[in-house]
């Protein structure tokens, strides 16, 4: 039977088409500071399923909320703008509800896709662009620009700092974004628990981060592919708790540009648990454009193992250094745990002043 397709507009901006099951539902942004209202009215009206479709620059000074099982589209990365009014000061520039709501429970799931989010970081501190506290949520050719603090924070924390998750947060994919300027790190997890595990970081750009590139309080099952990063402050990829993790492809082109005669900073860092093996290759990890300077670069390294034996496979990479003292192309680090079991071979490792270093505890393992 043919639906019949209803029409009306809300507030002059918003449209929505509906049938007997899900909706679309249209906004219409002014670039004007009753874009922000507007919309997070819009979304509070929609019904689970829908689709929430942004068009123009919406000028934002309140946090917009999505709430779970729908999907946010803009029309393209420049066709739909979602940019912070000047010294709003939100701490999320779009965020889960269940983030905003301070809600025990991890949001349900959303798409987000198609649209930049600028945080207008000149004018404004304090600011995430994207906060995610939903599983089972896409997040795809997405920009981010200018963000105060993180370009995309996944997080287990609420809005108050305080309240943690009593679930889990998994299942999630982040692909084909291009992570810009980001007053801290371009991609956070930021996970005081267990709870953000088991998703996926693939194919996207950062660039120009003021602290690490990615930077995970929790790598455990993650997988971290394909990515290109540049014009990082500190780390390119600083992955805590590596369990099952799979970092692979990825073209880091530099790294710690901040420098420092006390810092030490990673290309592809992984902190290891004892138990399921994780496994670092085919990367290519450089320092294009090193300034001569103090400071402790380390390439692709295991700053420490964090319980029990770790288990871990480091192959087929490509590492070109800078030519300086303080470059370390491979470094292995155990701590006070039990050990470190390795298997480190087919590294093609030039220009360093240290191709490898081995510390106590830690066991090369032959490649079968």
């Amino acid at each position: 039977m043919t639906q019949k397709l209803v029409r009306w507009m809300v507030v002059a901006s918003v449209a929505m088409s509906t049938g007997a099951g899900a909706a679309e539902v249209h906004i219409n942004c002014q670039n004007t500071l009753e874009d922000a209202a507007r919309t997070n009215a819009a979304i509070a009206g929609s019904k689970a399923g829908d689709l929430i479709r942004i068009h123009g620059t919406c000028l934002v000074n309140q946090t917009i909320v999505l709430l779970g099982d729908r999907s946010y589209l803009g029309d393209s990365r420049t066709g739909t703008v979602i940019r912070q009014a000047d010294k709003a000061d939100l701490p999320a520039l779009v965020a889960s509800d269940s983030w905003n709501n301070n809600a025990p429970a991890t949001g349900r799931p959303v798409r987000i896709a198609h649209l930049t989010l600028d945080g207008n970081r000149a004018n404004n501190s304090g600011t995430s662009n994207l906060v995610i506290r939903s599983w089972l949520t896409v997040i795809e050719d997405v920009v981010s620009r200018n963000a105060p603090v993180d370009g995309i924070r996944l997080t287990n924390l609420a809005k108050d700092g305080k309240t943690g998750l009593t679930s889990t947060q998994v299942n999630g994919r982040i692909s084909n974004c291009f992570i810009d300027r980001s007053g801290a790190n371009g991609i956070h997890v930021l996970d005081t628990g267990n709870a953000v595990t088991d998703w996926d970081l693939l194919d996207c750009w950062i660039a120009g981060s003021g602290e690490s590139a990615v930077e995970m309080n929790n790598a455990a099952g993650w997988k971290v592919q394909g990515n290109h990063v540049y014009g990082v402050q500190r780390h390119g990829i600083y992955a805590h708790r590596c369990w099952g993790t799979t970092i692979a492809d990825n073209y880091v082109e530099d790294f710690g540009r901040a420098g420092g005669e006390n810092n030490k900073w990673y290309g592809i860092a992984c902190t290891v648990q004892g138990g399921a093996g994780s496994v670092i290759r085919d990367n290519k990890v450089f320092r294009f454009g090193a300034k001569p300077g103090p400071g402790n670069f380390v390439y692709i390294g295991v700053p420490r193992v964090n319980s029990g034996t770790g288990v871990l496979s480091v192959v087929n990479n490509v590492i070109r250094g800078a030519g300086m003292a303080g470059d370390t192309g491979i470094s292995y680090e155990v701590g006070g745990s039990a050990g470190l079991q390795v298997v480190s071979a087919n590294n093609n490792v030039q220009a360093v002043n240290q191709p490898r270093t081995v510390g106590e505890k830690v066991t090369l393992v032959n490649p079968y």
